[in-house]
C-alpha cells in the first residue's frame, strides 16, 4: 500500500522505460499545476506538436468535462492526462476513438485494481451510480481527415470525499477499495491500453469499430434495455436501443427510435 497521496508522485523516467515501444516514451511532460491540459494539448497540436505527447498535471485550476462541464481537480488527488494522438480515421468515424478511450481506462483500472467499472455512453465511468472517470475528446480537422485529436482523461484516485453535490454522484478508486493506489501504474497502464485501441482503429476502422461495439456491449449496462433521460434540446426519455453504425446511442421512445448526438445521458 502507497504512503498518503502526496507522496504519489510520478518517475518520468521509469515511466519512458515501461512505455518503450509506444509513441508516449519520451514524451511525458508533467506540470505541477496547470489551468487544463486540453487547452495546452490542442494549442500545441496547432502548432505541429508531434503525435504521443502526454500531458500530465497533479492538479488542474481549470479542468474541463464535456458540455462545458468542469472536472474538479484537486492536488494529487487524481490521474489528469491529455494525449495527443493523430489517428488515420475519417471524422465520421472519431466517436469510436473516444468510445476506444472509455474502453481503455476501464481495462487500465481492471489492470491495476481488480475493480469492473460500468461505462455509460458516451465514456463516462461509474462505480454503480457514482462517476470516478471522465473523458473529453477533442478534433481539429478537414472534411475528409483527422488533423489530431486529444484525448483528455480525468480519473479520481485518491479522494475519500467531495465537496458539496459532488459527494451524491463521484466516487474514486480509494472510495472503492479503502485503499491507495499508484497513479503512475494507472497511467502506464492507461497509455499502453489507449495505443493498442488506436492501432487498432488506425490500421482498420471498420474491423475496430465492430470489436469496439462488441466489448461495449458486455462492458456497459446503459446501451441496451436501461430506462435513461437525455438531456438534449427539450430532452426526452426511453429505453436504450444499442449503438448505430457511428456509434451513436439509439433510444426508444413511446413515439419513435431517437439517436442521442450530444446531449447527456442519466437515469430517469
Amino acid at each position: 500500500m502507497l504512503n498518503p497521496a502526496q507522496d504519489d508522485a510520478y518517475d518520468l523516467p521509469a515511466m519512458d522505460v515501461a512505455l518503450a515501444g509506444t509513441p508516449f516514451a519520451g514524451k511525458i511532460r508533467f506540470f505541477p499545476s496547470i489551468h487544463s491540459t486540453n487547452i495546452l494539448a490542442m494549442r500545441e497540436a496547432d502548432e505541429g506538436a508531434p503525435e504521443g505527447m502526454v500531458y500530465l498535471a497533479d492538479e488542474q485550476t481549470a479542468g474541463r468535462g464535456r458540455g462545458a462541464h468542469s472536472w474538479h481537480s484537486a492536488r494529487g488527488a487524481g490521474l489528469y492526462v491529455s494525449v495527443l494522438l493523430r489517428p488515420r480515421v475519417a471524422p465520421a468515424d472519431i466517436l469510436w476513438l473516444s468510445l476506444a478511450a472509455g474502453l481503455a481506462v476501464r481495462e487500465a483500472v481492471r489492470q491495476v485494481t481488480s475493480l469492473e467499472a460500468d461505462i455509460r455512453w458516451p465514456n463516462d465511468l461509474l462505480f454503480g451510480k457514482k462517476k470516478f472517470c471522465g473523458i473529453l475528446t477533442e478534433l481539429n480537422a478537414e472534411v475528409t481527415r483527422v488533423r489530431h485529436a486529444v484525448v483528455g482523461i480525468g480519473i479520481n484516485v485518491h479522494q475519500e470525499s467531495f465537496p458539496g453535490e459532488l459527494a451524491l454522484i463521484a466516487s474514486s478508486l480509494r472510495s472503492e477499495t479503502g485503499r491507495s493506489w499508484a497513479r503512475q501504474d494507472l497511467l502506464i497502464a492507461l497509455l499502453q491500453s489507449l495505443y493498442r485501441e488506436a492501432q487498432g482503429l488506425s490500421a482498420d476502422t471498420t474491423s475496430a469499430a465492430l470489436n469496439i461495439l462488441r466489448r461495449l456491449e458486455g462492458a456497459s449496462t446503459w446501451i441496451r434495455g436501461r430506462r435513461v433521460r437525455v438531456d438534449e434540446g427539450p430532452g426526452y426519455s426511453g429505453v436504450t436501443a444499442g449503438l448505430d453504425a457511428r456509434g451513436f446511442l439509439q433510444v426508444r421512445t413511446a413515439k419513435d427510435l431517437r439517436t442521442v448526438h450530444s446531449g447527456g445521458v442519466r437515469d430517469e
